[in-house]
């Protein structure tokens, strides 16, 4: 009889001793309803532009558009996150194109909407696609300035929830904005459309691919005044708690794999379920590796994917999201 614990009445090895018995005892499931697929829109017809940086991932215009969101739903997704590519002659200092009702994103939401009445469909709320500086607020004398900036944030809320959109999701990182934003979805009537904060986005190498994928890259300086500091961790608790008591009915934190540590910590201290966003960068990253042979790709994928389930996440934003509906 051995010396050692409780050994040999408790052998950690019993429930690792064939994929069943592992299934039986994981602590964390992957789901398809687990995942908001991201995607890109471009204006002009039938094209279907592969993303340099991010390989396998595309910009669709919007006829090519609905074709995409019709293999998201049959694999079970129940979510899509809409980003818009903004011709440069559509731009300017004070993001006049996100307020046009006939605007590349609004008409995607009706298409989509019109289409795919059930879909969950979030909406990006930010400067940076439409704002000739690259930045996700209003620039004055080199400043991006806050408070003009989430006025126009709240009208182009409103605009998405007129729409047809389920949930706006604020990514630009502005005080104040998620409270300004519900009043204004409140006063115009939209009460039911939800609210999903990038409450703690850090200022991070990790989105380099997506800027690209936009054309978005500020134009000048960079975004650490608004974005949040990578060694913070407090901050971000402060961040989701404020956003939640603001009217927020999911909290974001982004990038994903670098801040688990993140998740946990916002996934303990609030009430109202927390998404993740598995960014560019990380997508690249084990695409790269996966392309020289260094990494199994399948594996990867459903490696990260479930790190963020085990940190605490209820939703995951990942440009994985087919790929891993279609494995599970």
């Amino acid at each position: 009889m051995s010396n050692t614990g409780f050994f040999p009445y408790t052998r950690g090895r019993r429930l690792r001793q064939s994929e069943n018995i592992r299934r039986m005892a994981a602590e964390h499931h992957l789901h398809p309803e687990d995942f908001i697929a991201p995607l890109f829109i471009k204006e002009g017809k039938n094209q279907k532009e592969e993303i340099p940086s991010m390989p396998d991932y595309y910009r669709y215009t919007p006829d090519l558009l609905l074709k995409e969101v019709e293999e998201i739903v049959s694999l079970g997704i129940p979510s899509v996150l809409l980003f818009v590519k903004v011709p440069e002659a559509k731009k300017d200092n004070e993001g006049t194109e996100a307020l046009n009702p006939k605007g590349l994103m609004q008409k995607s939401v009706r298409a989509i909407k019109k289409e795919f009445p059930g879909l969950a469909v979030m909406t990006d709320v930010a400067l940076d696609p439409y704002s000739s500086y690259g930045h996700d607020g209003i620039v004055i004398d080199g400043e991006i300035i806050n408070d003009e900036s989430v006025d126009l944030l709240a009208k182009m809320a409103v605009s998405h929830a007129e729409a047809g959109a389920d949930f706006v999701a604020p990514s630009d990182m502005m005080d104040g904005r998620v409270g300004t934003m519900r009043n204004a979805l409140e006063r115009e009537g939209f009460r039911h459309t939800g609210i999903m904060s990038y409450s703690a986005k850090y200022a991070s190498v990790f989105y380099g691919p997506f800027r690209d994928a936009l054309d978005s890259a500020p134009g000048f300086g960079d975004k650490k005044t608004y974005q949040m500091n990578p060694p913070n961790v407090k901050e971000a608790v402060r961040e989701a708690l404020l956003d939640e008591r603001q009217g927020a009915d999911i909290v974001m934190v982004k990038p994903g794999l670098p801040y688990l540590d993140v998740v946990r910590a916002v996934s303990e201290a609030v009430s109202v379920p927390v998404s993740v966003y598995n960014v560019s960068g990380e997508y690249a990253m084990i695409k790269a590796a996966a392309a020289n042979g260094w990494l199994d790709e399948e594996q990867a994928m459903a490696e990260a994917l479930i790190a963020f389930k085990r940190a605490g996440a209820d939703l995951i934003a990942t440009y994985f999201a087919k790929d891993m509906a279609r494995l599970l």
